[in-house]
């Protein structure tokens, strides 16, 4: 580490320059502007592209224009386009993306009541008739009253007054959705205005709600978000697109959500609730309290019905039926258009009837205010491992490290996108890492490489060459130091090695040695492990050191039960020389041991030593009790789900107090033969009846396993048990433990 200090740091400057970033202290602009780009990728990739056949747009288009005239059109001609869509049609709401904020005068009352004042004053019949159609003049007073009492949600509009100019207001608010100081004391940053553009008091007093159309227009001029609370006066008032499903529900209530267990300093508001009869809704919001646009495709996705067709009855009534109702404008110098994620011209209300759907159907991408947090966190996490690792590894481990983190980030990220519908941002993490990627690359091209095989020297005598060459690619991985380590532990011995050495020369006994003990060192190193020492006819071996190996436990027992093979094939050799037949015991097992260079001054050996070495021992020198192969602790056979194991019994050996489960692996799963399997599962009965004492059925048991294997030391065992324990009961307070009073 002290090596690279410089890299490290440099890097680490990286990381906290994207963290502030990430924490909004600043802003990089092009980390912004390329997640913004990032994010309209992934939008347009999983665009569902089908149009929502709950909600219409009624359009006001050219030929609505051409045949009706030009707009705006008199609100009598509204007030007959509310009588066709409710009483004629059916619908369910109908919502405004129209603002009406000026008096209609269409009618020429106003000209008529001038005359009666001043021609016509006095006269009778005049002052007569005027009475009588005034009423159907007051085409304001018409619409609100054809809008009563009925789903109609207007529109309006919020502005910010420019400097030095008086603040614009036109029309009137209707009320606000959350009265002035619900938020008190909590630091949310609603958008606030300062001027709007309202609809006619007595319009608005007459429709069911309004809602203002503002969207949220990001620094690129794109429209990803909608406001769905902002802030004027100190109130709040909802978007259209929030009142329109509020009427489309009954009017449930709304109720602002909150994350309990935040910073004092965080507003902690992340969510709205509609609570309506057929159940809540949640609309999770960003930390401007806006939400962004579920789009569901291009321009042209949610049908358009021209507004003159619906005034003239041309659609059919089941087109309209129950139907959420957006009137907006298309014509050629009405439209409202806006740039999109999915298209740079695309009509501002079918971006409200996306929310629309969007809100009904749930499916809203979140960026509540704790993904700022998520996302330092994460840029914390990779940039640290990257600025900490890189320096240490090959360029080759480099590159797949980066790619690895890179694969790692899109794929966390596509995730939440996909299945927890959260838009996290992408851009920075991604920048990060090929920026500390090509920091380190540069650096490492610039200095010389330190010498790696100083390892080689060290630790050939132990391990197989291809892992001295791992060593000496990564010596910081290695240390002579000692150290706690969980490893598995091999221990080999020769049955009847004393009574074979008596009856060979020495010379002879020699070869014999070299003979089993070279292929047996071979198996060991082909299964990465390393050779402790040999003692005699013994082989001491273990795995997870000096490098780290997550699968200790599996090579060492692959490694046990290749030795049995192995021995099996030199048997014929063996024969045609006059030797004896060798057999080895191979006990196994695996648990915290330390490990390291240990000895005196005068020598030194890298060796491990530890409770768990004592045991590894001790199994080896059971296993001819049972006639097994190979016998290893419960903790190996708990980390080596691979394998089939048969258990063998509960012991207690001599030095240890504890009881220990002792197993012998026959091979790996889906290598056994069905006949083994069940021989092993009569064998796992007959213990269960043994612990219980139930020695006539364990007895029973035991013959008929061994008429099935009779060379299988183990039934002849436990046959002497039970004959034993039947006359000597072991009393109710037996744990079913057998004691090893010898090594």
């Amino acid at each position: 580490m002290k090596k690279h200090a410089l890299l490290i740091a440099l890097g680490m400057s990286l990381v906290l320059l994207f963290m502030g970033d990430a924490a909004r202290f600043y802003r990089l602009g092009f980390v912004q502007f390329i997640d913004a780009k990032l994010y309209d990728y992934r939008l347009l990739l999983t665009l569902p592209k089908k149009a929502d056949d709950r909600i219409v747009i009624l359009d006001i288009d050219e030929k609505s224009l051409k045949e009706e005239g030009r707009w705006p059109w008199g609100r009598n001609k509204m007030a007959v386009m509310m009588d066709e869509l409710f009483d004629h049609y059916g619908v369910a709401v109908v919502g405004f993306d129209v603002v009406f904020a000026e008096k209609d005068n269409s009618s020429g009352l106003n000209v008529l009541q001038d005359l009666g004042r001043s021609q016509f004053k006095g006269v009778a019949q005049f002052q007569s008739v005027l009475a009588q159609i005034k009423p159907h003049l007051e085409y304001d007073k018409l619409f609100a009253e054809k809008i009563k009492n009925r789903n109609v949600v207007l529109g309006y509009y919020f502005s910010n007054s420019e400097r030095g100019h008086d603040k614009s207001r036109s029309g009137v608010l209707p009320e606000p959705v959350f009265p002035a100081g619900t938020f008190k004391g909590r630091p949310i940053s609603f958008m606030q205005w300062d001027s709007y553009g309202a609809n006619l008091p007595e319009l608005q007093s007459s429709a069911a709600l309004a809602g203002h159309f503002n969207p949220v227009v990001d620094f690129d001029g794109v429209v990803r978000r909608i406001p769905m609370i902002v802030e004027y006066d100190g109130a709040y008032y909802e978007s259209l697109s929030l009142a329109v499903v509020r009427a489309a529900l009954g009017m449930p209530k709304l109720l602002p959500g909150y994350a309990a267990g935040k910073d004092k300093n965080y507003g902690g508001l992340e969510w709205l609730t509609l609570q309506s009869a057929q159940g809540d809704l949640r609309i999770p919001v960003d930390a401007e309290v806006s939400a962004l646009v579920p789009y569901r495709g291009a321009r042209g996705t949610f049908r358009y019905i021209s507004a003159t067709d619906v005034l003239h009855e041309r659609i059919p009534k089941a087109d309209l039926q129950n139907r959420i109702v957006l009137v907006g404008t298309s014509a050629p110098g009405l439209m409202d258009m806006r740039s999109t994620p999915v298209g740079e011209v695309y009509p501002g209300v079918e971006v409200h009837a996306n929310m629309i759907s969007g809100m009904l159907d749930q499916d809203l991408k979140q960026n509540p205010p704790y993904v700022l947090g998520a996302n330092v966190l994460m840029l914390l996490l990779v940039g640290v491992i990257l600025a900490l690792l890189l320096p240490l590894l090959s360029p080759v481990y480099g590159t797949l490290l980066s790619a690895g983190l890179l694969a790692f980030e899109v794929l966390v990220n596509g995730y939440l996108w996909e299945y927890g519908n959260i838009a996290l941002p992408l851009a920075g993490g991604l920048i990060m890492v090929f920026a500390l990627f090509a920091l380190n690359m540069t650096y490492g091209y610039f200095t010389t490489e330190r010498t790696k095989r100083q390892i080689t020297s060290l630790f050939g005598q132990y391990v197989p060459s291809e892992v001295v060459d791992e060593m000496s690619k990564n010596p910081e991985q290695v240390s002579m130091e000692g150290e706690s380590r969980e490893m598995t532990i091999l221990f080999t011995d020769v049955r009847g090695f004393t009574t074979i050495s008596e009856g060979l020369e020495p010379r002879e006994l020699s070869q014999l040695m070299n003979e089993f003990l070279t292929p047996l060192s071979r198996v060991v190193y082909s299964h990465r492990g390393t050779i402790d020492k040999y003692m005699g006819d013994c082989i001491m071996a273990f795995w997870g050191a000096p490098l780290p190996d997550v699968r200790h436990a599996y090579h060492a027992v692959l490694a046990g039960l290749e030795m049995q093979r192995k021995l099996l094939d030199l048997q014929p050799s063996f024969r045609e020389r006059g030797w004896p037949e060798i057999r080895i015991g191979v006990g196994i097992n695996t648990g915290r041991v330390s490990v390291g260079n240990m000895g005196s001054e005068v020598r030194v050996a890298y060796t491990v030593m530890g409770d768990a070495v004592n045991l590894a021992s001790r199994l080896e020198g059971i296993t001819k009790q049972y006639g097994a192969g190979v016998v290893v602790g419960e903790v190996t056979k708990e980390a080596t789900p691979e394998f089939v194991f048969r258990e063998l019994d509960l012991v207690r050996v001599k030095g240890k107090d504890k009881p220990v489960a002792i197993f012998e692996p026959l091979g790996l799963s889906g290598e056994v033969e069905p006949a083994v399997l069940e021989e092993i599962r009569l064998f796992q009965q007959m213990l269960r009846l043994y612990r219980k004492q139930e020695w006539d059925k364990a007895e029973l048991q035991l013959f008929n396993l061994s008429r099935l294997s009779p060379q299988t030391k183990l039934y002849e065992v436990y046959s002497e048990r039970v004959a034993y324990y039947r006359n000597n009961p072991p009393g109710e307070n037996w744990d079913g433990v057998f004691v090893f009073k010898t090594k």
